[in-house]
Formats: C-alpha cells, sequence, structure tokens
C-alpha cells in the first residue's frame, strides 16, 4: 500500500534499458540527416542554385546558331522570268561578346556569393533540423516518464482509496476521507489521460522528423564544447553562425549587382560571322547560277546614348537593395546575439531548476514517508498523504521536465553558435554531404545537352508507421 519511491537521477533512469532495439540520438539525428524531407529538399534547392553561376556565364561565351528553309513560289508574275520555283537555304551565324561594360564579370561574381550564402543556408537548415530533432528526442523521453509517473500515481491513488474504504466499513475513518480519496484519483485519472495524449503529440512530431518510429530511446550525450559565458558564446556565434554568414555573403553579391546595373550605360562590343547558303534546284532558269553562297564578318559597336533613364533607375534600386542587405546583416547578427544570449539564460536557468528539484524530491519522499508512518498512528489525515503523493508527483515531472529543457536550450546554445551540424556531432554511419561537388560539377558545363538523370524521391514517407494507442505506452520502469 505504500507508493513505490520514484527517484529520476537523470534522464537515462527514465528511457528503457533493453538494449536489443535501442535507440540513440547520434541514430535519430543520422535519419534526420539522411531522409528528413526539408533538409533533402533544401539541398536539391541548393543545387538549383549552383546552377546561375554557368547561366550568368553563358552571357560571355560565344553563341553559334544554324538555320535553314525550303521555299515553294506557287505563283510567278508572268514578268519575271527568272523567278525560281523552289529553293532551299541554311545559315550559321556565330557572335562572339568581347566587352560588356563588365556586366557578366560581376554578374558570375553575384552568382557565385548567393551560390555561397545558399550553402551556408543549407547549414543552417540542417542547424535547425537537428535541433528540432533533440527537441522531439527529448520530448519522447521526457513525455513517456510523465505518463509512467502518473501512471504509477493512479495506481497508488486506486490503492489508497480500496484502504480507505476498508477503515471507512470498520469505522476507521469518515464519508469525507473516501470522499477525497476518490476526488484525488479521478483527478489523476484526467492527469494521466493528459499526458498520455502529449505523449502521443511528441511521438508523432518525432516520426515526422526522423521517419522512424522512437522506439527505446537511450539517454542523450553529453553536449560538447559548451561556452563558460555568454560572451565567449557571442564571440563564437559571430564567427560561425550559418544566418549571419549567409546575410554577409547577400551583401557581397549585392555590391556586383549594383556594378552590373551600372554597365547598362558602357558600350559594348562583339564580334560577329555569317555565312549561308541558297540554292535554287535548278529551277532558276538556263544561263544563271543555280546555287550562290555568302560569307560576312566583322566587329559590331554599341554605344548607349539615351535609354529613357532606365540604366539610372536600375542602378539606384540596386544601390537601394545593396543597403537593404547592409541593414540585414545587422539585424542578423542582432537576432544571433539575443538568440544566444536567450538559450544560455535558459541553459543555466534549467540548471539551477534541475538542482532545485532534485532537493524537492529527495525532500518530498521523506516527507511522505513521515506523514504516512504519523496516519498510522493517528497523527495524521487521509487528505494530507494524498497532498504529499501529488507534491512528489509534481516535483518528479518538474525534473524530468527541466532537464529535457536543459539539454534542449544548450543544443540551442551550440546551434546559434554554429556548432551543430553533422560535422560538429560525428554521426557515425553517415556520409557527409558536400554542397561545393555539385557547384564544382556544373560551374564551367557549357554543353547544351547536359541534364542529370530524373529526380527522385531521397526522402522516406510515414504514411504506413504505425500509430500507438495510450494503452500501448511502454515507459520507465
Amino acid at each position: 500500500m505504500r507508493l513505490p519511491t520514484i527517484l529520476i537521477a537523470t534522464t537515462a533512469a527514465l528511457a528503457l534499458a533493453a538494449p536489443a532495439a535501442a535507440e540513440t540520438l547520434q541514430g535519430a539525428l543520422a535519419k534526420a540527416y539522411a531522409n528528413n524531407p526539408t533538409l533533402t529538399g533544401t539541398r536539391a534547392q541548393e543545387r538549383a542554385n549552383d546552377e546561375n553561376v554557368p547561366i550568368q556565364r553563358a552571357a560571355g561565351l560565344p553563341n553559334l546558331s544554324a538555320s535553314g528553309g525550303y521555299n515553294e513560289n506557287v505563283l510567278i508574275p508572268g514578268a519575271q522570268f527568272t523567278s525560281p520555283v523552289r529553293s532551299v537555304n541554311g545559315s550559321l551565324t556565330l557572335s562572339v561578346p568581347i566587352y560588356q561594360g563588365g556586366a557578366v564579370r560581376n554578374s558570375v561574381r553575384a552568382a557565385d556569393q548567393r551560390v555561397l550564402a545558399g550553402q551556408e543556408n543549407l547549414r543552417g537548415t540542417e542547424s535547425s533540423i537537428f535541433s528540432q530533432v533533440v527537441a522531439a528526442y527529448n520530448d519522447v523521453i521526457r513525455d513517456s516518464s510523465v505518463v509512467e509517473l502518473n501512471r504509477a500515481n493512479v495506481h497508488q491513488l486506486e490503492v489508497n482509496l480500496q484502504a480507505t474504504r476498508d477503515r471507512f466499513e470498520v469505522g476507521d475513518l469518515t464519508r469525507t476521507d473516501v470522499a477525497q480519496s476518490e476526488a484525488r484519483l479521478s483527478l489523476a485519472q484526467g492527469d494521466q489521460r493528459t499526458a498520455e495524449s502529449n505523449y502521443i503529440a511528441s511521438r508523432e512530431r518525432y516520426i515526422a522528423l526522423v521517419g522512424d518510429v522512437p522506439d527505446n530511446l537511450q539517454p542523450p550525450p553529453p553536449l560538447p564544447n559548451l561556452p563558460a559565458t555568454p560572451e565567449d558564446a557571442i564571440a563564437v556565434a559571430i564567427r560561425e553562425n550559418p544566418d549571419l554568414a549567409a546575410a554577409e555573403r547577400n551583401r557581397e553579391a549585392a555590391k556586383y549587382d549594383v556594378r552590373v546595373a551600372e554597365a547598362g550605360v558602357a558600350p559594348k562590343v562583339s564580334a560577329f560571322g555569317q555565312g549561308g547558303v541558297t540554292d535554287y534546284l535548278g529551277t532558276l532558269g538556263g544561263g544563271f547560277r543555280q546555287a550562290q553562297s555568302n560569307t560576312t564578318v566583322g566587329l559590331q559597336t554599341t554605344i548607349p546614348i539615351f535609354q529613357g533613364g532606365r540604366p539610372a533607375a536600375q542602378t539606384r534600386q540596386a544601390q537601394a537593395r545593396e543597403s537593404q542587405s547592409l541593414e540585414q546583416v545587422i539585424a542578423t547578427e542582432r537576432g544571433v546575439i539575443q538568440q544566444v544570449r536567450s538559450a544560455f539564460a535558459a541553459w543555466k536557468s534549467s540548471q539551477e531548476v534541475i538542482r532545485s528539484a532534485e532537493t524537492a524530491v529527495s525532500a518530498n519522499t521523506l516527507s511522505l514517508e513521515g506523514v504516512r508512518a504519523e496516519n498510522s498512528v493517528g497523527n495524521r489525515t487521509i487528505i494530507e498523504i494524498l497532498n504529499a503523493e501529488q507534491e512528489l508527483l509534481n516535483a518528479q515531472v518538474q525534473l524530468v521536465t527541466a532537464r529535457r529543457n536543459a539539454y534542449v536550450a544548450a543544443f540551442t546554445l551550440l546551434a546559434a553558435m554554429g556548432q551543430a551540424e553533422a560535422r560538429d556531432l560525428n554521426l557515425e554511419g553517415v556520409t557527409l554531404y558536400d554542397p561545393t561537388a555539385n557547384y564544382r560539377r556544373v560551374r564551367h558545363k557549357i554543353w547544351d545537352w547536359s541534364s542529370d538523370p530524373e529526380p527522385k524521391t531521397i526522402a522516406t514517407r510515414t504514411v504506413d508507421t504505425p500509430s500507438q494507442s495510450p494503452e500501448t505506452i511502454v515507459g520507465p520502469k
């Protein structure tokens, strides 16, 4: 009839211990790294961004085109004795840009900078997904523990209620004592259902991120490289945060965009060559040549004189966008500093809550034992036992929650510092995705008929993932 003493020393004590089908945090992160659709989609987006470099470079490369045609004269004026009945013609045109005011060069540089910005955005997406996975992983551990704590509480209250009824039957307790026990049991059953619902929500969030069922989650490992002070964290974040790095790259791209716009008033020089042939297929009449050809080469210069103010407007527009990018760098920096300081404060605060909750669990355990002992000699009432049990449960839930919050806040801090990516976490069995590989592959491609294989889905579907009812939840023992 005594409530089992449930001391929660670490989050590990709240996880299942069977090693056969255990899942680790590193394993969950590896699965998300391989098949999370947001992450794989961002990688595809960056590959598309890589193509902007050869697209911009193409404007400065030679352009070769061919044309041909067949003509049939169905009505020939009577006075034109030399009009052909039919003819075929073909031509070949080559155009070679020589000077375009720096527009091509600066467009390529801007595209290069945006590729680098996209790579930083990919880092940011990876870090964000990992932060969500860490939160979901710890949510499942926390909520399964809360479910089991509430179940143990409901079971103990059921035992208490039966004992109270037995003592009421022999006249040792009053009807009020029975009613108090019944009310507390009903509230505890409601709390249990709420805890089970929260657990299922956490489980589904985990599945959506990882693509697999959370099975026997093991305690997460200690996090490395946590800073000693907020200032240390900020110094690292200014150097490593991917969002800030992306903003810097976009600022550089905007500078090149201004130079591209300024090229709108510069002269342009190109070389050209054209050759053609026409064959009248013997229908031109006797005494005339039935085929003729021509070849032309030369230089062409275009000097803009007046364009209605368009180049100036485009330059001013590009300058305004550069100004916007400068402000965006400051805004991003402010956001990073705010995130670092908030995460550091949350991490430290959760550690203090852990210490307080551990003390509360220990004290409430002793208090409950004392209240029960005193009740056995008539010095304590049933409601005092019920209150002591509830206070112990509250302290245990607070401890579980604080451990979750501390770990998630610490990982969020690392993410803000730019140190929460696959390259930093030593994920086993994972081949790191290299966004520069595709960039190097396509940067100098000039063949017009070069394409990649048909796209296929990388992320896994979860439509067939088995659901879990509250009755089948298995938590810590």
